[in-house]
């Protein structure tokens, strides 16, 4: 550990039950990508906290964070109240990290006064913003931010619109950007999930400098933060996208005549302009797979798929067009995994067809897992939880199993009153806690060069 002086303190927003703190702390001392058994000297500290979800009146997610982390410095308030009635709880930081939830980011309106640009209340990417431009001279030194994929191309009518509000907004706040598309499971990680992360360098830092006068392929590619810690192959650069100054401007117009969003998986923001490159990762090493991460079987009581009654008969088309009536749960959970072709008819009354394809069923154990997704949980037959087979026949996954998918310590959301199909629906909304470890260990190098 770093003398207490060298301590890098980070405010962590958004938090959900922790995946960026367990990736920037480790727990207990321990490291995510060790399945917490080797030792992890972390400079990092989280000293103040937010997680606050609006449309529940218990706050599990919050109540599981405190009951890890048992830290008095956190927030269960709604965060644009904290920023309205009690800004100075948030206490000075040298880095601000968060999953911050994916909206629309477009700007609501333009205000009289000069920079008087600001979003819609309740898009929780403004809260953000706000903290950054009320901080003013104590702003945070670094970003280091997540969110899903499809930020890059939001949204349809404008494709990337959302990401260039949001890089100019950040490079009005005096922040170089650096971003990259990973899906973990390029890099031995047992889960297939794709998720966009984001670190801001502030313009008093040595790391914008270097960025500034980087080969901007080179950054992207070699000398950044994101590929030294997850190494990509060569490739080519764009032309800089010049970004409007004003956010109105980005707003309106846009790529409104562009069908594909200039943004691709990786890219570097500094002064206005924009460099995009599409990598490939490039990665040799061990590769955990779905098989990996099982309980043994004494730990799956009442996870098993049963053969019970369905409560309403429903009658499907058989690929012969004959009709057929799926009677029992183990049915229903064959149709819903299968191929399609059908008629079908809305409330309304208006028939159309419909038609998909066959997914994988069970799903496979001897490759990474699909995403979780947050209806993970409960016993309900569903196209889109996980089904394994294992000795003691098809089953979902536990609670545990989707943890080590995140590389989340075993039981993290286990807590009195928090049920299976919550603890599911925290990891369908977590970040693999692996990505924040190595990307926080290569940050941290940065920040130290700057010192």
């Amino acid at each position: 550990m770093q003398e207490k002086n060298e301590t890098i303190k980070v405010v962590e927003l958004f938090a959900g039950v922790g995946g960026f703190r367990l990736g920037l702390e480790g727990y207990d001392k321990k490291s995510s990508t060790s399945d917490y058994k080797e030792e992890y000297k972390s400079p990092y500290e989280v000293v103040w906290s937010n997680q606050y979800e609006p449309s529940t009146k218990t706050q599990h997610a919050s109540d599981v964070y405190v009951n890890r982390f048992r830290e008095e410095k956190h927030s269960n308030k709604d965060i644009e109240k904290v920023i309205e009635e009690e800004f100075k709880s948030i206490p000075k930081h040298d880095l601000l990290v968060g999953g911050f939830p994916c909206q629309d980011y477009s700007v609501a309106t333009t205000l009289n006064n000069s920079k008087g640009l600001k979003g819609k209340k309740g898009i929780l990417w403004w809260s953000i913003h706000k903290i950054l431009e009320e901080k003013k001279e104590d702003k945070p030194k670094y970003l280091f931010l997540e969110n899903v994929d499809r930020l890059l191309k939001s949204p349809a009518s404008q494709r990337g619109r959302d990401f260039a509000v949001m890089l100019q907004s950040l490079n009005q706040l005096g922040y170089a950007i650096e971003w990259r598309v990973i899906n973990a499971a390029d890099y031995g990680m047992p889960q297939r999930r794709r998720r966009v992360f984001i670190i801001g360098y502030h313009k008093s830092t040595s790391a914008y400098e270097r960025l500034k006068k980087s080969k901007k392929l080179s950054w992207i590619t070699k000398e950044g933060t994101i590929a030294k810690a997850f190494p990509v192959f060569d490739a080519k650069i764009s032309e800089p996208i010049k970004l409007e100054e004003d956010l109105s401007d980005i707003t309106n117009n846009f790529n409104k005549s562009g069908k594909l969003s200039p943004f691709l998986n990786s890219g570097v923001l500094i002064e206005g302009e924009v460099y995009t490159s599409k990598t490939k990762p490039n990665y040799i090493g061990r590769k955990k797979v779905l098989r990996d991460i099982l309980q043994n079987e004494e730990k799956i009581h009442g996870f098993l798929l049963d053969d019970s009654l369905l409560k309403n008969v429903k009658s499907v088309n058989n690929k012969d067009g004959s009709k057929k009536e799926i009677t029992t749960s183990n049915e229903m959970w064959e149709y819903l995994k299968g191929a399609k072709k059908e008629r079908r008819k809305t409330k309304d009354g208006f028939e159309y067809n419909y038609a998909e394809g066959a997914m994988i069923y069970p799903d496979s154990l001897d490759k990474p897992s699909r995403t979780i997704i947050t209806g993970e949980g409960g016993k309900s037959p569903s196209r889109f939880k996980h089904v394994v087979e294992t000795e003691g026949g098809l089953r979902r996954l536990t609670p545990v199993e989707l943890e080590r998918l995140n590389m989340f310590p075993d039981n993290h959301t286990e807590l009195d009153g928090v049920t299976d199909a919550k603890r599911a629906f925290f990891m369908g909304n977590a970040l693999v806690v692996g990505v924040i470890e190595k990307i926080g260990k290569e940050l941290y190098k940065q920040i130290k060069d700057d010192s």
